[in-house]
């Protein structure tokens, strides 16, 4: 099947046959398609869309590249969560374990930083001694044993989605719902996962900056999984401030265990088991979303969470007492500065996108695809849309590596803030769900 012709009739607004796109994905995977052949198609698509059929044949051709895990052996259902990504978002390191408490096991595959918002992976990362890329072996056995595995994705699952998507971030066509689609459900398909959850963001600090861009991206990944044969909803969220009170990387993870141990960002709890109640549901281990939301928060509540969470990290090479002692494993940053506030008010808005980029410019994040991470710098204390602060008020506690560093982020921090004389009204954390009939 000649690359050009599949080529062509995308290009005039036809849709692909079943047959067209495996071909395409197998060019893909073996370097048969040239690297412009694969950038023209990714713009036709771009251009004139797919219809749901199209993505769901994609999304199973990329997932059939590779591996496909299965999870049949496990004595409960395999789940998982994906978030389209944001600012102060560690919901999975609290949720992962609050689901494996209650019954549900959850190898979590996750992903490093992109552009502006923060990488599972990175903040695991800051553990130190903990294995983020394991072999399958331990990968499986720490699942078993623990409930719940963070890790990153292997070369070996849908490899055809890592080069077409490095084709497609620097062609232009990111943004093509149908291809982020297929990109994020391959990777869960081929991850052998009975069911599914996402979080899509919407904000000022999440890649889908409107309600209706959102939408419409929930409403595709939740067809084309379900279309798939993977069970799976869509919880709306919002981004128009950092999730949590943290953003960074060592900075997130300490607020995670200090979630799990009882101290908690209201927003974020609100998000996480909300999420952890949608999972339960999904994976069949509760039968309503009542029952799902009590035995979650009862798992949270008396510990039971923070104990697997523990055991997570100890299987994967971390410390056996993490939890007790995280303050004492993660890294810190040697300059704190206060971001304070120039005059008095009420938090009315935050940029952000914003905040996310003071913590790339700390070295929190990525510039380049190969640079280092500094896991110890972020910004805390960040506070929330509603607040009311006096003059000289913190707005938020930088961590940098320098005294020059910090006092660059703290300006970046402080113009993101705005400051009103009026409280605002706030935003509800859960906007709305999505669903395969909706």
């Amino acid at each position: 099947m000649l690359p050009q012709e599949i080529i062509r009739k995308k290009r005039d607004g036809d849709a692909l046959a079943r047959e067209e796109i495996a071909a395409f994905v197998k060019g893909l995977a073996d370097g048969s398609f040239t690297e412009g052949q694969v950038s023209a198609l990714a713009m036709a698509v771009f251009l004139n869309g797919m219809s749901r059929d199209e993505a769901v044949a994609l999304t199973l051709a990329m997932r059939d590249s590779g591996d496909v895990l299965d999870w049949s052996d496990l004595p409960g259902p395999a789940t998982d969560k994906h978030s389209t990504g944001g600012v102060g978002d560690n919901v999975s390191l609290m949720l992962a374990p609050i689901v494996a408490a209650c019954g549900a096991y959850v190898p979590m595959i996750s992903g490093r930083g992109l552009g502006h918002t923060g990488g599972t992976l990175d903040k695991m990362d800051a553990i130190p001694g903990y294995t983020s890329q394991p072999d399958n072996a331990l990968f499986r056995k720490t699942v078993r044993e623990a409930g719940c595995a963070i890790i990153g994705q292997t070369a070996s699952l849908a490899p055809a989605d890592k080069r077409f998507y490095a084709i497609r971030d620097v062609t232009g066509t990111v943004e093509s719902i149908p291809l982020i689609t297929a990109s994020i459900l391959s990777k869960k398909l081929a991850a052998g996962l009975g069911s599914l959850v996402l979080d899509v963001k919407s904000g000022n600090g999440a890649f889908m900056a409107t309600a209706r861009e959102a939408g419409q991206l929930a409403r595709s990944l939740v067809e084309v999984a379900n279309g798939a044969g993977l069970a799976t909803t869509a919880l709306i969220t919002d981004m128009n401030e950092p999730l949590a009170s943290a953003a960074g990387n060592a900075v997130e993870v300490a607020n995670a265990v200090e979630f799990l141990t009882g101290k908690r960002d209201p927003r974020l709890e609100s998000v996480t088991l909300a999420l952890a109640a949608e999972m339960l549901m999904s994976a069949g281990v509760a039968r309503s979303i009542h029952e799902a939301s009590t035995v979650s928060r009862r798992a949270l509540e008396t510990g039971k969470a923070a104990e697997v969470f523990g055991r997570m990290v100890a299987a994967l090479g971390g410390p056996s007492d993490f939890v007790e002692k995280h303050t004492d494993y993660l890294p810190a940053a040697k300059v704190e500065t206060a971001v304070k506030a120039d005059r008095s008010g009420y938090v009315t808005a935050v940029e952000t996108r914003d905040i996310g980029i003071a913590v790339v410019a700390l070295g929190g994040g990525r510039t380049d695809p190969g640079a280092a991470i500094d896991h110890a710098v972020g910004i805390t204390r960040l506070v929330s849309i509603g607040a009311e602060v006096s003059k000289g008020d913190a707005l938020a506690l930088v961590h940098a590596r320098t005294q020059s560093d910090a006092e660059h982020a703290a300006r970046a921090v402080l113009a993101a803030y705005s400051l009103g004389q009026t409280k605002p009204a706030v935003s509800r954390p859960v906007r709305r769900r999505v669903v395969a009939d909706e």
